[in-house]
């Protein structure tokens, strides 16, 4: 009997022609302990590991269904297949032949050609050019394996090809986030905003997408010498929207305007009438500010209600620092101001 010799190469030469993610239908010959025998047409059998399987204990011989190509194979020689790739690959393809120009699609980075984004949706490519990429991001080594969300901008069913712009969603949620926000925002609305950005003279706050501004002196009725003692960067904090500009698209928002001022609140509880011990803390051209020592509130003497003299200056009247007995002339609570006589 003539003795059979095989010829490795060409067996090297039969499994080139299956390509990796290649689909072939098959069935299962055997069942073993660490996977399953899988016939894909002839005389061409694969081996599907164990750990391919969501149920493996349910697959049985005579099961028939879809497999991927891995592009390996195992060390008695038989092609390695996986049904998970094979399903991911289908319904990838199922999606893809679905989309059309405009629609919204979401894939995972894969690779990088050219300065491109690459992955993959079935048997098709997709493609983000580098101009329709998020311009803020300037190493794209940070978007592999990251999933994206774009919008279909060119479709090649010939060549299976998609491209995808990410740049052109985020342009139209940005557009839809505002709209959104400024058809819902109002004076004294109370909002919820995240601090970006702290500035000698105020913050830069996040407001439902949008950025917005609170001066240092909305900030607290106090003089605020250090922004940060009050507000931090990455923390979010409840404001209230104090002035709006819709043309140039500008919202103003206040942090001490959630609460009563102190100043106002003493104010409501003093008297037109009352006399309290008060220290002349500055003179003015046309009157001194008096602080009343006992509840820390100061206000204005001026020159006509501290003497009936004609032409006598504040200064010949009330000296800086003086301790003077003041009565309370007038209180407008809404302007925060309070007038005093002697």
């Amino acid at each position: 009997m003539e003795e059979v010799k095989f010829d490795l190469n060409e067996i090297d030469k039969t499994f080139a022609r299956y390509k990796k993610d290649d689909i072939y239908d098959g069935v299962v010959i055997l069942k073993r302990d660490d996977g399953v025998i899988f016939n894909i047409g002839g005389k061409s059998d694969a081996f599907i590991s164990k750990e391919d399987f969501d149920n493996f204990e349910s697959i049985k011989v005579g099961d028939r269904f879809k497999v991927a190509i891995l592009g390996k194979k195992t060390e008695d020689g038989m092609i390695c297949v996986s049904k998970k790739i094979a399903d991911q690959i289908i319904i990838g393809s199922t999606t893809a032949e679905k989309l059309k120009f405009g629609s919204e699609v979401s894939f995972f980075v894969t690779g990088i050609r050219e300065g491109n984004l690459i992955s993959k949706l079935g048997v098709y490519e997709v493609i983000v050019p580098h101009d329709e990429i998020d311009i803020r991001i300037k190493h794209l080594n940070y978007y592999l394996n990251k999933q994206l969300t774009g919008i279909v901008t060119e479709i090649n069913r010939d060549d299976k090809q998609i491209v995808v712009s990410v740049k052109m969603l985020k342009e139209q949620l940005q557009e839809s986030l505002e709209n959104q926000f400024w058809s819902s925002i109002f004076i004294n609305k109370v909002v919820q905003g995240k601090v970006e950005k702290i500035m000698p003279y105020g913050a830069f706050v996040n407001v439902e997408g949008i950025s917005c501004f609170i001066h240092i002196s909305d900030i607290a009725y106090e003089r605020v010498e250090n922004i940060e003692k009050y507000l931090k960067v990455g923390q979010t904090y409840t404001f209230r929207v104090i002035k709006i500009d819709k043309i140039n698209k500008r919202v103003s928002l206040g942090l001490k305007q959630l609460s009563e001022n102190p100043r106002k609140a003493i104010l409501k509880q003093l008297k037109v009438g009352e006399k309290y011990l008060g220290t002349v803390t500055k003179i003015l051209a046309f009157g001194a500010i008096i602080k009343l020592n006992e509840i820390n509130v100061s206000g204005l003497l001026h020159i006509s209600d501290a003497t009936t003299e004609i032409g006598k200056r504040i200064y010949e009247v009330v000296k800086l620092n003086q301790k003077v007995e003041v009565e309370i002339k007038q209180i407008d609570i809404e302007r925060d101001r309070i007038s005093f006589k002697l």
